[in-house]
């Protein structure tokens, strides 16, 4: 608010005003390098996670090379990868089995002479499953390949040590750690070379030309020194929340199920499926009775295709479409799992009611 209102120069001058907004910004550039444990000289400010995948995607790869990614991807980096297919780029997208896990080796098996890019994701944001980075990184170095991670589920919600992993570019957003909308993060290895987006000023270092949202980046910062400093404690709450969740689900609604791993995931995700249940009527249904959640599928010419994660992983379409994502946060409390699982068991109950008959 008070960059909205009294500091509210362009960080770009050299007056004043623009001084007073510059040093609010780099501020906020410590506080994200922060919770990443990243030199701030390293965090390029974005609009957003996708354009921090796509930045990394598209500025790292050149006509005749070659890219690895997996099938589980977000469409911040699965789109680019596809328009670069198009343009005569290789791409290489690797399977998972039912955990939701890439297996390394793939990875290592799909190396080519002409390979400029790797490009898996931490956190799935459907099932919350987390890859095995450190080593995918280890074969990334081994290789002389540079490793981009698209870190947007995962920051604030894990610990993240960019160092530690051996990464060389993280995508992040502030709204997934209750930051504003609009603006986001890459993180840039130093010595990483990568050609810019878009071209113009030379903001960010010459990555991202554009006067900077100064009141979105400096509410990011302060979003990511909240997220650090509390990280432990949430996420042991949020697990337990999540767990008790599942259990309750599992035990009391007949037909169920976890889709992915069960271990090694972000707190506060879970994918459940309801067998006989439409997930778009299950959405509708929890809505009316105030909760929100979201079946991860998407919708194209009036069809509801079923979600590329969950088919990806062996999922039916039938399973795919009855599946479900339940997002926990800050707000959430044990009273409202209950009241979700309530909720859930009068629901399920009714739509299979009404599929029988129909």
């Amino acid at each position: 608010m008070s960059c909205l209102g009294q500091v509210y120069g362009n960080a770009s001058s050299i007056h004043f005003f623009g001084q007073a907004a510059k040093q609010r910004m780099e501020a906020a550039r410590r506080q994200v390098a922060a919770l990443i444990h990243a030199d701030p000289t390293e965090i390029v400010f974005t609009g957003g996670g996708t354009e921090a995948d796509n930045m990394a995607v598209l500025g790292m790869l050149r006509p005749g090379s070659h890219a690895i990614t997996t099938a589980i991807e977000h469409p911040a980096v699965l789109a680019p990868c596809g328009r670069l297919e198009k343009d005569g780029i290789a791409i290489t997208r690797l399977c998972v089995g039912a955990a939701g896990v890439v297996n390394p080796d793939d990875v290592r098996r799909a190396l080519t002479p002409r390979t400029a890019l790797i490009s898996v994701m931490h956190a799935n944001n459907e099932l919350g499953t987390l890859q095995p980075i450190a080593e995918i990184a280890r074969i990334a170095r081994e290789a002389g390949v540079p490793l981009h991670v698209d870190g947007v589920q995962a920051a604030g919600k894990v610990p993240v040590d960019v160092a530690a992993l051996g990464v060389d570019l993280y995508s992040m957003s502030a709204h997934k750690l209750y930051g504003p909308k609009g603006v986001g993060a890459l993180y840039v290895r130093r010595g990483t070379s990568m050609a810019p987006l878009a071209l113009g000023g030379h903001h960010e270092r010459d990555r991202r030309p554009g006067t900077e949202n100064v009141p979105g980046i400096v509410a990011f910062g302060v979003a990511a020194e909240v997220a650090g400093r509390n990280l432990a404690a949430e996420g042991d709450r949020l697990g337990g929340l999540r767990d008790r969740l599942e259990n309750a689900v599992l035990d009391r609604i007949s037909g169920t199920g976890i889709n992915g791993a069960r271990w090694n995931r972000t707190p506060n995700t879970s994918n459940m499926y309801f067998e006989g249940v439409d997930g778009e009527a299950l959405v509708i249904a929890l809505d009316l009775r105030g909760f929100a959640v979201s079946t991860g599928a998407a919708c194209s010419s009036g069809a509801i295709a079923p979600s590329h994660v969950l088919t990806a992983i062996g999922c039916e379409p039938d399973r795919a479409r009855a599946s479900m994502r339940f997002s926990l946060g800050r707000s959430n409390t044990l009273d409202q799992v209950y009241a979700l699982v309530e909720a859930l068991e009068a629901a399920v109950a009714h739509l299979r009611r009404i599929s029988v008959h129909a």
